[in-house]
């Protein structure tokens, strides 16, 4: 028997997240807000999006939801990555589709020098106080997870007005002023830093930077106009602190993700993790990367073998965190979730 076997939940977790032999593989469910549990829809007749991630009580609901059914390694904080740019001054909504928009673009050099970076941790007090009562509910057995946007990903909504086919004005931005465009990244930047701060002070356990819109990046530029940004994020926060980075669709930069200096690279379903493995220092650690269509078979014995196709893969590695690959859909089926959760816990 492992002589890890009495470890926490958290314990677990971090001992993956730095790359130590754990009992069990820790696992995490990427959620978006919880959409495929029937209490998380029930919750969403009463409220709307916002008043859950800004009512603390209820933001404690939706994190826990996940966690009073099934037995994770890790909860995340309900929360947006949009909080950024509302607190720099930058509100958003959803539309009636439901895809971000904010209430006008930053295009311009004086709008950008109108974002106020100063009171972020006032701004989003909401934020830690959600994490405080999750953290007073959930005890010190179970790992907690804050997270953000890269700075890269939120300049692509706040100068685009939201959501986007190809991100053009950001990028034309990048390409014909990149003044103006460092001076947006480094208030996004310092934005950031803040909220992370905010979130390790409160009880969080690690910190997941999402770069979603990684892959509009030519993979010769996205040194410069997103990793450098990230790096600077990671070098500001204590050091050692787990941090993961999810950068969609850019596997084939993994060397240059791992020298941000995070520890857990989080990858998405359409490569092998075995691979990837191969090309990273023995100290980074690995997340996920089971496809999200999977969570909505008919047949959850479907999710179990594609569930032990990563697990035997990566079965002779150190720090593996299994994980989707990307959010859990709407569609997922709570039964999946479960044989899931099972059989990854069952591996040995």
């Amino acid at each position: 028997m492992s002589e890890n076997i009495s470890m926490t939940h958290r314990e677990r977790f971090l001992a993956a997240c730095n790359c130590q032999p754990v009992d069990k593989t820790p696992i995490w469910i990427m959620r978006q807000a919880g959409r495929y549990l029937p209490e998380y829809r029930a919750l969403k007749q009463r409220y709307s999006f916002l008043q859950l991630v800004k009512t603390p009580e209820l933001a404690a609901e939706v994190s826990l939801q996940p966690m009073h059914r099934f037995d994770l390694d890790a909860a995340i904080i309900f929360s947006d990555i949009m909080v950024i740019p509302e607190a720099l001054g930058q509100p958003y909504h959803f539309s009636e589709t439901g895809g971000i928009e904010l209430d006008y673009r930053v295009d311009s050099s004086d709008m950008i020098e109108r974002l106020d970076t100063e009171g972020i941790e006032d701004k989003l007090g909401y934020v830690a106080e959600a994490i405080r009562l999750v953290r007073t509910q959930m005890g010190d057995k179970t790992a907690l997870i804050g997270f953000g946007g890269s700075p890269w990903t939120l300049a692509a909504y706040m100068v685009e007005g939201g959501a986007s086919r190809n991100f053009a004005k950001v990028k034309s931005l990048y390409r014909d002023e990149p003044q103006v465009f460092n001076r947006l990244m480094e208030k996004i930047t310092t934005a950031i830093i803040d909220l992370f701060h905010m979130k390790i002070k409160a009880g969080a356990d690690a910190i997941q930077i999402f770069d979603s819109w990684a892959n509009l990046c030519p993979p010769e530029a996205y040194e410069d106009m997103s990793l450098r940004w990230i790096k600077k994020i990671i070098q500001e926060l204590p050091q050692q602190f787990p941090i993961i980075v999810y950068a969609k669709g850019m596997a084939s930069q993994v060397r240059s993700l791992a020298r941000t200096g995070a520890k857990v690279l989080s990858m998405d379903g359409s490569v092998g993790l075995g691979g990837v493995r191969a090309e990273l220092p023995g100290d980074v650690a690995l997340q996920g990367n089971l496809k999200p269509s999977i969570m909505d078979a008919d047949d959850p014995e479907t999710v179990r073998l594609e569930a032990l196709k990563i697990l035997k893969q990566m079965k002779p590695h150190n720090g593996h965190i299994f994980n989707l690959g990307h959010g859990i859909r709407p569609t997922a089926k709570v039964e999946n979730v479960a044989v899931l959760v099972e059989t990854v816990h069952q591996f040995s």
